[in-house]
Order: structure tokens, then sequence, then C-alpha cells
């Protein structure tokens, strides 16, 4: 193999049950560089835990064999960093030269192409819009069409902000179809005819090196495409302290983004529309549980992306594509959720939304950060800077709630659907 201290790079690690390895550990490239997971047994992870570029092959083997009581041949260290060095898993001089070809490959396409058109949805245009309508949408239109939370609030009211799960659309159908039902209503009403931009926020699930990262192509869908915004992303990228294009290549295999471009898409139909698609990583700052408002970077595109919202008023509406907490054994957690321990979850999150509808983001942002390793809310960055980007009056409305849970190991991902009034 290529390199005598094999380094692991930056990988979502998944702890699945497999067929051929029993318990293991899925090594997932968010980044989109390697063109498939990885599957490793879960026994080899105090191995996996030693590729940090310090230590030789036989260093890992020795080091593993002390620790663990097992003996551990180097040949099997070096067969498996072997594997991860084909796969592109590892940190090293050819990963590197893969990955510069194939960021140069998306930076010269106009194009965002829909990667995961056919898997998390259907690919098919026709499949795709008749499951939104009857799966999604259906369900949350009362009759005279609309949402539950409008007809029980009287007349519609001016929408200025929403977030919508960005799980898959099989699971979180119903998620995605309160979300949705609600802009589609608001959409609808007097004064919102003029919204012609759409900021869409998404979290980051590769690291970022930069606080946002905006996307300055034409996001494809199976229903159309969806231009983006030029003049307006021109102004946060004159008002930033930092280049937001220069993680721009994480939009490419970023999820989170992408189910909102298909919803939006489809409640616009023919209507012309353009976005301004933005992942919130907010690099630092979410690391060390700090306030982005305390950091120059991340404070200065915030202040810009508020000024540009202000300079078109009535004509951008801002959505976070955000999931919530991330708890059970896929995670990395000893055991699934119990009841009780669900109702604690579903009390933790309802604390959190509480903060958001309340149009707070420091408190949200501290509330989420108090248990962040455990909680795991990926949502934080989007929500956030959705909080952040919302005109000083706006309150929210909580349209559905819901844990998402593993029928076979009980694994949980909660979200929510929030509506934003101004």
């Amino acid at each position: 193999m290529s390199s005598l201290r094999p380094k692991l790079r930056a990988l979502e690690v998944i702890v699945i049950q497999d067929e051929r390895h029993g318990r293991a550990l899925m090594l997932r490239d968010t980044e989109g560089i390697a063109p498939s997971a990885v599957v490793v047994p879960a026994a080899r992870s105090a191995v996996l835990a030693r590729f940090d570029g310090r230590r030789s092959v036989d260093e890992i083997a020795r080091d593993v064999s002390r620790s663990t009581g097992q003996q551990v041949d180097a040949a099997h260290v070096a067969q498996l960093a072997d594997e991860l060095e084909r796969a592109w898993m590892l940190d090293s001089p050819r990963f590197h030269a893969r990955r510069r070809t194939v960021v140069r490959s998306f930076d010269a396409s106009p194009i965002r192409v829909a990667a995961h058109a056919g898997g998390a949805y259907h690919g098919d245009r026709l499949r795709l819009a008749d499951f939104i309508e009857r799966q999604c949408l259906r369900g949350a239109r009362p009759q005279g069409g609309a949402t539950r939370a409008a007809a029980a609030q009287g007349a519609p009211k001016r929408m200025v902000g929403l977030c919508a799960p960005h799980m898959d659309l099989w699971r979180a159908a119903a998620g995605y179809g309160h979300a949705y039902a609600a802009l589609e209503q608001a959409l609808a009403a007097p004064g919102l005819e003029k919204v012609d931009t759409f900021v869409l926020l998404g979290t980051s699930h590769a690291p970022m090196r930069r606080p946002y990262a905006v996307c300055e192509k034409t996001f494809a869908t199976p229903l159309g495409p969806l231009d983006p915004d030029r003049e307006m992303i021109a102004e946060l990228a004159a008002a930033s302290r930092f280049d937001v294009h220069e993680d721009q290549y994480l939009h490419k295999n970023e999820h989170s983004i992408e189910f909102q471009a298909v919803f939006v898409r489809h409640l616009l139909g023919d209507r012309a529309a353009s976005i301004v698609p933005i992942l919130c990583g907010l690099s630092e700052c979410q690391a060390r549980r700090r306030d982005p408002a305390q950091d120059d970077g991340a404070e200065s595109f915030l202040t810009s992306l508020r000024d540009a919202l202000a300079r078109r008023p009535g004509r951008v509406l801002v959505i976070a594509g955000a999931d919530l907490a991330h708890v059970g054994p896929r995670f990395g957690d000893p055991a699934p959720l119990g009841e009780r321990q669900r109702m604690t979850l579903r009390d933790r999150d309802l604390a959190s939304i509480e903060r958001a509808t309340s149009v707070d983001p420091p408190g949200f942002f501290a509330d989420v950060a108090e248990d962040l390793g455990t909680r795991r809310v990926c949502g934080l960055g989007p929500i956030y800077t959705l909080l952040r980007a919302l005109p000083p009056s706006s309150r929210g409305e909580l349209l559905n709630y819901e844990q998402c849970i593993d029928p076979e190991e009980g694994s949980i991902v909660s979200h929510t659907s929030l509506g934003f009034y101004g």
C-alpha cells in the first residue's frame, strides 16, 4: 500500500448488522470522493481507531495486541489498510489526487446533478410527483386545502421561514407533508406571490473548512431545474470575511438541500424562482460549542445574509433542511432507547423546538450544544442560521414532530416541521 502510517479520513461511521460480518462498521464518505461505502467487522474497531497517521502498521499491530489481549498480526493490519486505501478511505497522496480531479470536474460543471434521485426518492418525474402528492402532502391538507395549523388559526399568515426534515422521503413523508403543505398554503396567500427566491439552508454531513458554503450552480431535480440567484450570492460573497465558495464542492453529494429543492420545485410548478443553496457547518463554532455571533467569519456571513434579505422584502423565503436527534446503536450508543427514554428524548427535542419557535438564536444554540455529543442534533447549523435570518418580529409554529425508529435495531432519528410567520 502507498502509506506506511495509515490515516483514516474524516468519514461517517455507522454501526450496522451485516449478513457476512455480524455487528459491523459502515464507513461512508460524505464528500462523495469514494464511490461506495466500506463495511468493516466491529472487531477491527481497535485497529481503525489507531489509523491516525502517527503509527506504522507494525506499531498498530503491537499496540492493539497489548490493549486487547488478543494477538493481531501486522499482515492483517496491512491488508485492512490496503483495502481502505483502494476504496479511497485513507488520507493519502492517492486520495488527494483523486479529490483534486473530482473537485475540478464539479467546479467546471454548471449543473449540480440530483445525486440521490432513484435512491432516497423516486428518480422518475411522474412517480415522484405522485408520491409527494399522495404520501406527503395529502395527509397534511384538511378539506378545503388549508393546512391543519392554518385551519386552526384562521386566515393564513405571511410565512417568512420554514424548517423541514432532511431524511429520505420514504421515512419522513409525514414530516415533509406538514412542512410543505404549510408552504403551499402560504404561497397561495396574498403577499407571497412576489416570492421569487428561496434560501435553502442545509446541514453539511462532511467536515467543512469554513462556516458556510454557497453553491452557485443550477440544481437539477427530476421535476425540473432550479437556477441560483447569482445577484444575491454575489452580495454574500462580497460582504463575508471568507471565501463562501471554498467548500462549494461539498454540495455535490449532500442530501439536506437536495431534498428541499425537490419539494420547492414541485410546489412551484411552472412558476419562475431561483435558489441560494447554503451549507451550514459553523466549523469551529459548532466544534467548540461557541455561539457563532462570537466568530468574525460566521458573523460576517450572517450579517450579510440578513442584509440581503432586508433588501428584498417579501421576495425571499428561507428554508432549513434539518433533522434533530440521532441516537441508538446505529450511532454508537450501547442499546436502543426504551419507552421512557424516548419520552425523555421527546421532551429534550421539544425544549429545543420551543427555543426555535420563540426565535431565540443564542438560546437555541446553547440548548442544543449542551448535549450535542449525545443527542447528536445534526440540524444545529441550518436552524440557527434560519433563526438569525428571520425578521425580529417573527414567531414560529410547531407543525409536526416525529421520531423515526429503525424497525430492526431501534435507533432513532427525530425531526420537526416548523413554520415561521411575521
